[in-house]
C-alpha cells in the first residue's frame, strides 16, 4: 500500500504515563517517513508549578510473548493546555491508561466538607474540566482535523457524551460499555479500524500501523 505524502503537516500525540512504547515508536517513525512532524503533546502540570517539559514512563505488559520494542520514557515539551488543536492535521490520542490519567481533575470543593453534602455539585460539569478533554473537544469541532483514538482512548471523549452519539467507531471491549453508553455505533472491521469521516478510532495497539495509514489518507483529503 502506497500512502500519499504528509510533508509540512503536523500531526499531535497525547500522551502520559503508562503509554506504549512501540505505538509512539510507530507514530513517529511511519509520520516521519512520509514527511510529518511528530510532536508529542501531555498536561505538564505539578499543582501550582508549570514545568517546562516531563518525562512519561511506558507500561510494559509481562504477559506479551516478545519485549516491546521503543523507548520506555519520554520527554514532552508542549503542554496541550496551552495548544490549539487547529495547528494539527492529526490530533491522536494515545491508548492503554493514558487517557484515563489525562481525565483527572480535582475535587476542590470535596476538601471544604466537614459533615453534610454538597447538593449543588454539577458532575456533568466537573468532568470536562480537564485540559485535555477540552482539547479534544475543540479538535472534534473541526472537521478539517482528523481525530485518532487508539484502544482505551475513546475515554478522551466519554466525558462529552454527544461527542460520540451516532459516530461509528471500533475500541477495546474494555471501553465498549462506556462509549456505547455515549450513543456511538461499534463497528467491527477485519482491519481492526474504522473509519467515520474526520474520526478514525482502532481495536487496539496491535493495529497501530492500519491506524496510521488510515489517518494518512485522511489527512490527504482534507488537503
Amino acid at each position: 500500500m502506497i500512502l500519499p505524502r504528509l510533508d509540512g503537516r503536523k500531526i499531535a500525540v497525547v500522551l502520559e504515563h503508562k503509554f506504549i512504547p512501540e505505538e509512539i515508536q510507530a507514530y513517529r517513525s511511519c509520520f516521519g517517513l512520509l514527511g510529518a512532524e511528530v510532536e508529542l503533546l501531555s498536561r505538564l502540570w505539578y499543582g501550582s508549578y508549570q514545568p517546562d517539559s516531563n518525562t512519561f514512563l511506558s507500561d510494559i505488559d509481562p504477559n506479551d510473548d516478545q519485549p516491546w520494542q521503543g523507548p520506555h520514557s519520554v520527554m514532552v515539551c508542549r503542554d496541550v493546555s496551552n495548544t490549539n488543536p487547529d495547528d494539527y492535521a492529526a490530533v491522536i490520542m494515545s491508548a492503554n491508561y493514558t487517557s484515563v490519567r489525562l481525565r483527572y481533575t480535582e475535587l476542590k470543593r470535596f476538601a471544604e466538607l466537614t459533615d453534610g453534602e454538597i447538593d449543588d455539585f454539577d458532575a456533568h460539569a466537573h468532568v470536562k474540566q480537564a485540559p485535555v478533554v477540552q482539547f479534544f473537544a475543540r479538535a472534534m469541532a473541526n472537521k478539517q482535523i482528523v481525530k485518532g483514538l487508539l484502544c482505551h482512548g475513546l475515554w478522551i471523549l466519554t466525558p462529552n457524551p454527544l461527542l460520540l452519539r451516532n459516530r461509528k467507531v471500533i475500541c477495546h471491549t474494555v471501553v465498549m460499555a462506556d462509549v456505547i453508553n455515549c450513543g456511538a455505533r461499534i463497528k467491527l472491521t477485519s482491519t481492526g479500524v474504522v473509519v467515520d469521516d474526520d474520526l478514525v478510532t482502532g481495536f487496539s495497539k496491535h493495529e497501530v500501523l492500519p491506524f496510521v495509514a488510515a489517518i494518512t489518507e485522511q489527512i490527504s483529503k482534507r488537503s
